[in-house]
């Protein structure tokens, strides 16, 4: 039996801060929570002091298999070169990376990699399961599902017929109703948790515009019910707002991105109560690392970028659902948290942007009964940051405790992110000596 003790709690679900927070865990549970506890005997205590205790956070859009943070032109040809078994060492490194900054859950929204069937998402959320890796917990996408020629497109951009052959429902691109119920079909067979389909254009893509609908009504419909058949929540990919629009009344439960999207259809969104996971991390490492990509995609991250901060305020001032989501893997993996700030800078009261990272996340997820607030019962996902993230949203990005299900991964002072300037090397968070 393990007490944690700091001077401060968030529960994950209430307005304000506890004060003097225990929790009581024994095996990979809470079993008691609340202000000034009386520690059982023979507990051992670990007393984290001038520090705030929080449910594990949550990152609801990652893709831990990839690292596209460098030079665009560098890792595409990288990433041609890159053997599939050394892209899974290399995720190892990122979930842990990820795991250490806090994030002791993630969705991770794709794993394409040019050239390779292999799922290596898969594997890595098996492995982390079996105590193999350590990293959080993960709900996989396998493949996302896209168009011909979309954003999900593995071959688009490259010369014709470079890979020999065009890509079909096993690399998630299918066409038309019944080819997208297949590729459904083929990633559950192959261990998806989610489903995860573009269905605009996007900034990381050379072949496409970025806020263009790429699927048909009847194709988001087909992608929607066959999925929701199978009991998998559908994630989708979207800039624009037409496809926005198309993909809530096709009933999706979480829009990615969501760049252009006008009141009318964030009205919509309410209604029908969708999630918004706005990943405004990625925008804001790619518009500071312009000069990494080709003109055609500064022109749609600038577009995007212009975009996205008038509509995430609309957005929180609707009433939204919001959910944190960071596209992890534009940036560099361990950087998730610094997604609060942006959050806050735009509107969202630090409480709120707290708990879209683990309550909110957590409803998205599914997984409610199991993690996203301090409660008797529930996994022993606890971490600790300093002081009061609620007067300062950065302490979000010094965390210096982590256990998953009752099991402390790190507990030390706050971690310091590597510099990300070469795909040749991972980007990992190393503790301070």
């Amino acid at each position: 039996m393990i007490a944690l003790k700091a001077e401060r709690m968030f529960d994950g679900k209430s307005k304000t801060l506890v004060q003097h927070g225990v929790i009581i865990v024994q095996g990979d549970k809470i079993v008691d929570v609340g202000s000034n506890l009386a520690v059982p005997g023979g507990a051992k205590v670990i007393d984290l002091g001038d520090a705030t205790l929080s449910p594990g956070f949550i990152d609801a859009h990652t893709h831990l298999t990839l690292d596209y943070s460098g030079d665009y032109n560098l890792r595409r040809l990288h990433e041609l070169d890159l053997n599939v078994s050394e892209q899974a060492i290399r995720a190892t490194t990122f979930a842990r990376a990820t795991i250490e900054a806090g994030f002791t859950t993630v969705r991770d929204l794709g794993s394409r990699f040019v050239g390779s069937r292999e799922f290596v998402d898969v594997a890595l959320r098996n492995s982390i399961n079996k105590g193999l890796v350590v990293g959080p917990r993960m709900l996989v996408a396998t493949k996302g599902i896209g168009a011909t020629g979309g954003h999900f497109d593995p071959t688009s951009g490259f010369r014709d017929f470079l890979f020999g052959r065009e890509p079909d429902y096993i690399d998630g691109i299918a066409d038309g109703p019944e080819e997208i119920r297949k590729a459904v079909r083929f990633e559950v067979k192959n261990g998806a948790d989610v489903i995860k389909a573009a269905v605009s254009g996007g900034v990381l893509s050379l072949a496409d515009e970025v806020d263009t609908p790429q699927l048909t009504p009847s194709e988001m419909a087909a992608l929607v019910d066959e999925s929701h058949r199978l009991r998998k929540k559908v994630a989708v990919h979207c800039h624009g707002d037409q496809a926005a629009r198309e993909a809530i009344e096709a009933g999706v439960d979480s829009i990615e991105h969501g760049s252009f999207m006008k009141p009318e259809t964030l009205t919509r969104m309410k209604n029908k109560g969708t999630f918004l996971t706005p990943t405004l991390m990625a925008t804001e490492w790619i518009m500071s690392k312009l000069d990494n990509y080709p003109p055609a995609l500064q022109a749609k991250a600038k577009a995007a970028g212009a975009a996205r901060s008038d509509m995430f305020r609309s957005a929180v001032k609707m009433g939204v659902k919001i959910s944190f989501g960071t596209d992890a893997a534009v940036f560099p993996h361990g950087q998730n948290a610094k997604e609060f700030k942006l959050m806050v800078d735009l509107g969202m009261a630090p409480i709120d942007a707290l708990k879209s990272a683990t309550a909110n996340d957590a409803e998205l997820l599914g997984i409610a009964q199991k993690v996203g607030t301090l409660e008797k019962g529930k996994l022993a996902d606890v971490i600790a940051m300093p002081s009061d993230p609620t007067s300062d949203i950065t302490a979000t990005e010094r965390v210096s405790f982590v256990m998953k299900e009752g099991k402390i991964v790190r507990r030390g002072p706050p971690i310091v992110q590597a510099a990300a300037e070469s795909t040749e090397n991972p980007h990992i968070a190393f503790p301070v000596d």
